[in-house]
């Protein structure tokens, strides 16, 4: 059973190398995005709250990216082997979706939009999820299985560059245009 594994993983190779040196580099650029945040807005709890809560996700999206991309093209998976690593992933990211919700309820410095809501955490559950379904796929249907492995891992990677775009845009602009229109007394700098 540890042939089919490692001849169906044998065309995925360049794919992987293209998502995980994307998502690496992403993660270097999301560091950057931080280190301006840090720069831009005054070191507080809120501060730290708000990087938590929308700064970290997408690095550990980037960081799923990478993991995956370093198990599927090691040499030598069995199904089972295989299947637990995926399965393995899509456990922990959707465990890890339960700490981004408490995350951004306990930060007070930007409240939520509908869209953050979908792409912090309803689009990272169904690509966890999909890794979940994966996992169990790849014992009855490998090849559309890998393809849904595939398929979630561009959706993370898609993910976290809509919300590094977003945080880049924030952190430029948006916290100032939040700032302006704040009542008089309430928030930062008051």
């Amino acid at each position: 059973m540890s042939e089919p594994a490692v001849s169906l993983l044998s065309g995925w190779e360049s794919f992987y190398v293209i998502t995980g040196s994307s998502a690496a580099a992403l993660t270097g650029l999301m560091f950057v995005v931080i280190a301006l945040t840090g720069q831009a807005m005054e070191a507080t709890a809120n501060t730290i709250a708000l990087v938590r809560a929308w700064g970290t996700p997408t690095v550990v999206h980037f960081g799923a990216v990478l993991l995956l991309a370093a198990i599927l093209t090691t040499p030598g998976h069995s199904v089972t082997t295989l299947s637990v690593c995926v399965g393995g992933c899509g456990v922990a990211g959707l465990v890890f979706s339960r700490w981004v919700v408490l995350q951004a309820r306990r930060q007070t410095e930007y409240v939520p939009q509908p869209e953050d809501w979908r792409w912090h955490l309803w689009l990272p559950v169904v690509a966890y999820a999909a890794f979940l379904g994966a996992a169990g796929g790849l014992w009855w249907r490998p090849a559309p299985a890998l393809v849904l492995v595939g398929a979630a891992v561009l959706l993370l990677l898609y993910i976290g560059i809509h919300n590094s775009w977003d945080a880049a845009i924030w952190v430029s602009i948006g916290r100032r245009a939040t700032a302006a229109h704040r009542p008089h007394g309430r928030g930062q700098g008051s």
